[in-house]
């Protein structure tokens, strides 16, 4: 491939053309991530001594890769300069996947642990074509591993032979003058971040120090390439991004001559892009390790965009960011106090900003969130590109316009200075940076005369901005799925609520009965016999015999009844001899009373059986015999007679 045509595919980048590699790294158990093979370099050469690369091993193989089944990790590297060729940045793409150690067919001795850990990893010169790359990546990686033997390699070989052989016949550089993009599409990085999308997007161009943080290598990178493509032509231009020392862009910068309005490419050029935010001072680090965090803290280093898995840059975050984006949290931190007034959004910038927004979420489709579930124009990747790409002529534009009414301020007495839609704090801040500098110097100062300054929804707040607001506030709360997640909680809640309260009404009733019932026997064990009243039924404190006690009652009766027979044939013997018992109980009669029927049928009382209270109340202080105190009344009654 000839110089010229690399240059078609990179602007800027080296004239030489670079090959792509293809490398191994392994997980050693006692020394780390290592380097095991190169695809791609001459017989005993070592790419990492001849560059200086002793870190890639730690870029391949990122922080948390072994959480996951598959992971990618993004990277650039520094290629230094040599024999003529000038020092410029290469980027390294990775695929780590493990394998348990026992499913292996020749393990080595030196495998002590369970599971195997390895990265493919390509380095190429542009990240342009690292979209289709790496789904071929995942594949060869996937092949690789199903092997279950690591040394045969021989779809790796074969696998950089291709890369290398689509280089040279310029298969690629297609895909390199195309915007071929990367990364996670913008209609989900819309979804995701909202209005805060255009915060971040104007936080790029103010070169601060942004730190992305995320426990997935792979996410973390793709939302750092998804924004800075947002800056049209900036990822042909990123030559200079691997060292802060890098400055070969502005050295071939040169102000355009001419202009064609009706080529894009022309017309981008002439307006003084891409806004260059990784030149001198700056660095891109999709993925950062910690080995590599003095990079960062070097006092060459004025602003960089990275990114981490590692949560212990979570604790210096003061020290390593202005702005942290946490992924894992959806949130985004301003910890610069005057980057955060900088970076308030202006009323004209809210509006568009959730123009844009609506558009996404009213097309949304969760089984292809990349493209809009309507398949039209609106709300597509194109379109969204489009609408920053106007955006940001919009405000190249307007702010030579508020140069312009700065320097002539006599003779513009009276005009609109169409900044103020894009915040003046902000025009003052990028005022300040390497990028503003570098633009300003190689542009034309009429710019505003190409292209309209004015922001595309210009003008100050109005009730339907208010409204919208409102509107969208609300459907970030999602109360519609809030209230009917929570009724049907509430109905799940109450009935498992019911059972478990009649459940607990029926332990506790059972509970109180046992209680009860226990109470009562230990009453009626410790409570004495002649403690208890009359009117209650004694009760026995021993066993009863029922059978001894029956024969006991049967004897009484039979002694009782033989003697009131005994008694009552004496006293018969008794009236039959005329004696005593003849005149027993009669009264005299006289004639004016009559013998009553009823006296009659009533026998006397001598003639009856004694009942108990009798006995009680006759019965002689004397204690004499029944016998005896009968015949004592009689003969004292009734004197016998003698003839």
């Amino acid at each position: 491939m000839s110089s010229g045509d690399d240059s078609s595919s990179l602007d800027g980048a080296s004239s030489t053309p670079f090959a792509p590699l293809v490398t191994v790294v392994g997980f050693h158990h006692a020394r780390g991530p290592e380097v095991e093979t190169w695809f791609g370099v001459e017989d005993g050469a070592d790419p990492c001594t001849d560059f200086s690369w002793s870190l890639l091993p730690f870029m391949a193989l990122s922080d948390g890769a072994h959480a996951s089944e598959e992971d990618f990790s993004y990277f650039t590297l520094l290629r230094p300069a040599a024999d003529f060729q000038p020092a410029t940045s290469l980027f390294g793409i990775s695929c780590t996947r493990q394998l348990d150690a026992s499913q292996l067919l020749n393990r080595p001795a030196d495998v002590t642990r369970s599971t195997v850990q390895k990265a493919v990893v390509v380095i190429a010169d542009s990240p342009q074509f690292f979209g289709m790359l790496r789904e071929r990546l995942s594949i060869v990686t996937q092949a690789w591993f199903a092997q279950r033997d690591f040394t045969d390699v021989e779809i790796l070989r074969r696998f950089q032979e291709s890369l290398a052989d689509e280089k040279e016949r310029g298969a690629l550089a297609s895909d390199a003058n195309r915007d071929q993009y990367l990364g996670m599409s913008l209609r989900e990085l819309i979804h995701e971040f909202k209005w805060q999308t255009l915060v971040l997007f104007k936080c790029c161009l103010l070169q601060p120090k942004m730190l992305f943080f995320g426990s997935r290598c792979d996410r973390l990178c793709m939302i750092q390439f998804s924004l800075i493509s947002l800056i049209p032509g900036l990822l042909r231009s990123l030559q200079d991004c691997a060292d802060p020392d890098l400055d070969s862009y502005e050295k071939k910068l040169s102000r355009p001559s001419s202009l064609q309005s009706s080529n894009r490419s022309s017309l981008l050029s002439f307006m003084g892009l891409p806004l260059q935010i990784f030149g001198k001072g700056g660095f891109f680090g999709p993925y950062t390790p910690l080995q590599q965090l003095d990079i960062l803290a070097d006092f060459g280093t004025k602003s960089y965009l990275v990114g981490s898995t590692n949560s212990l840059l979570l604790q210096q975050r003061d020290r390593y960011s202005d702005i942290l984006i946490n992924l894992d949290e959806d949130t985004v931190t301003i910890t610069s106090p005057s980057l955060r007034s900088a970076l308030a959004l202006t009323a004209a910038d809210r509006r568009w900003i959730d123009f844009i927004t609506q558009e996404v979420n009213e097309t949304w489709d969760e089984a292809n969130p990349s493209r809009p579930k309507t398949l039209q124009y609106i709300g597509s990747e194109e379109f969204i590109r489009s609408q920053f790409e106007a955006y940001i002529l919009g405000l190249i534009s307007s702010v030579k316009y508020h140069n312009f009414l700065a320097s002539n301020a006599d003779g513009s007495k009276g005009a609109e200075d169409p900044a103020i839609d894009f915040g003046l704090d902000w025009v003052e801040a990028w005022e300040r940076t390497e990028n503003y500098r570098m633009w300003n110097t190689h542009t034309d100062a009429n710019l505003f005369a190409v292209s309209e300054p004015k922001h595309p929804c210009a003008g100050g707040l109005t009730m339907d901005d208010v409204q919208r607001r409102i509107s969208e506030q609300v459907k970030e709360l999602h109360l519609d799925e809030r209230f009917a997640q929570g009724r049907e909680m509430l109905g799940r809640n109450l009935a498992v609520g019911r059972e478990k309260a009649s459940t607990m009404l029926n332990r506790l009733y059972a509970d109180v009965e046992y209680l009860r019932e226990s109470q009562r026997r230990r009453s009626d064990e410790s409570k004495p016999p002649d403690t208890k009243s009359p009117s209650e039924k004694p009760q026995a404190q021993y066993p009863v015999d029922l059978a001894k006690a029956s024969q006991t009652m049967q004897s009484v009766g039979v002694k009782a009844s033989a003697y009131v027979s005994s008694w009552a044939s004496w006293a018969g013997e008794k009236r039959k001899g005329g004696g005593w018992g003849a005149a027993w109980g009669r009264k005299p009669k006289t004639a004016s009373d009559p013998a009553s029927p009823v006296k009659q049928a009533t026998s006397p009382r001598s003639s009856r059986a004694p009942s108990m209270d009798d006995f009680a109340n006759n019965r002689p202080p004397t204690q004499a015999s029944f016998s005896e105190s009968i015949l004592a009344k009689t003969s004292g009654a009734n004197p016998p007679e003698h003839h």
